[in-house]
């Protein structure tokens, strides 16, 4: 069970949370440097390689046991027609995902990954955040506690990812509490809104950060978020505590994390970008984080298909780093 029973607590274990292995770190940048083949000849898969390394403690790791999660939920905020879709959307689609039908699916079967979804209360939708906090803190609590929960210990990465309509909005809200700006600056088209709905979603935004004007970290998800962002928040930690390298999805996930990384500043240094999505202000926020992402293939999906799609890359990576030869191992000169 989750370690933490009040949002102060968790804020206490995030700033506990372990470092990576610098010794590990070392050894697997002086491996890389006996590699058969010029320096820097892998360019980015070097770095990502002696990154993930260093938080699974050796200097010539495997990736053999991939997890993705799914979180889901509802938002109180659909009220005030921000989505193209009607809330009935999120069980459709989880039922979905159980039976094997989305993307995302399909993803972690041709990388191998594990699959979980978690439903989080689809039948109590978060308070309209216009109106009053989205979540009551012990609502708040239980769901970080569900994503802290839903990670798989034995896992070696974490892809978190998530279903919610209405959730664009609430990640633009988070955004804009978190770094600054209205809502005309952080709103995108999310599931397909027109003009006249962009326009919507930017007031509303603007309406929750008038409403909620405090700025700390784990008060701005409470107030302007949703169960399945708090939940994605709590599977980052969890996965920190455990030095399970993440792989963070697009807008939504990315607005999750960035609660961890203005909560506890090198929060997220066992994370990286999986890519840069079509959604507008996405780039704003993985700069906001100081991420650079791994693909750009104008993916606007969610469900965590643009990380699942990026476990790929970071496969690579490790196949390179740990399968290759060094110079002595294959008897060739380095020169």
């Amino acid at each position: 069970m989750a370690a933490f029973s009040t949002l102060s607590d968790f804020a206490a274990l995030v700033a506990a949370g372990p470092n990576a292995d610098a010794s590990a770190r070392a050894d697997a940048e002086a491996r890389n440097g006996q590699l058969t083949k010029p320096p820097g000849a892998l360019g980015r898969l070097e770095d990502l390689a002696i990154w993930y390394a260093s938080w699974r403690g050796t200097d010539r790791p495997t990736l053999d046991a991939p997890q993705i999660v799914i979180f889901a939920g509802n938002h109180g905020v659909c009220a005030q027609s921000v989505s193209a879709f009607p809330p009935e959307v999120t069980a459709q689609m989880v039922a979905n995902f159980e039976h094997g039908g989305a993307a995302i699916n399909q993803l972690a079967k041709a990388f191998g990954a594990r699959m979980d979804v978690h439903a989080l209360a689809l039948d109590r939708p978060t308070a309209d955040f216009t109106k009053a906090p989205a979540m009551s803190e012990a609502e708040c609590v239980a769901a970080l506690a569900k994503g802290w929960d839903a990670v798989d210990t034995s896992a070696d990465l974490l892809v978190t990812g998530e279903m919610g309509i209405g959730n664009t909005t609430a990640a633009a809200a988070l955004g804009a509490a978190l770094f600054g700006g209205a809502g005309a600056d952080w709103v995108g088209r999310g599931t397909g809104v027109d003009d006249a709905g962009l326009a919507t979603k930017a007031r509303v935004v603007d309406a929750g950060l008038a409403l909620h004007q405090h700025r700390a970290p784990l008060e701005v998800l409470r107030c302007l978020g949703g169960r399945e962002l708090a939940a994605m928040v709590g599977a980052i930690a969890r996965a920190r505590a455990e030095r399970i390298p993440v792989i963070l999805d697009g807008f939504i996930c990315t607005a999750a994390a960035a609660v961890l990384e203005k909560l506890h500043t090198g929060a997220l240094d066992h994370c990286v970008a999986g890519h840069l999505s079509a959604e507008g202000a996405h780039g704003k926020l993985l700069e906001g984080i100081g991420k650079a992402p791994l693909l750009s293939l104008g993916l606007r999906l969610g469900e965590g298909s643009g990380a699942a799609t990026a476990i790929g890359i970071l496969k690579a990576a490790v196949a390179c780093h740990s399968g290759t030869a060094t110079f002595t191992e294959a008897g060739v000169s380095d020169g």
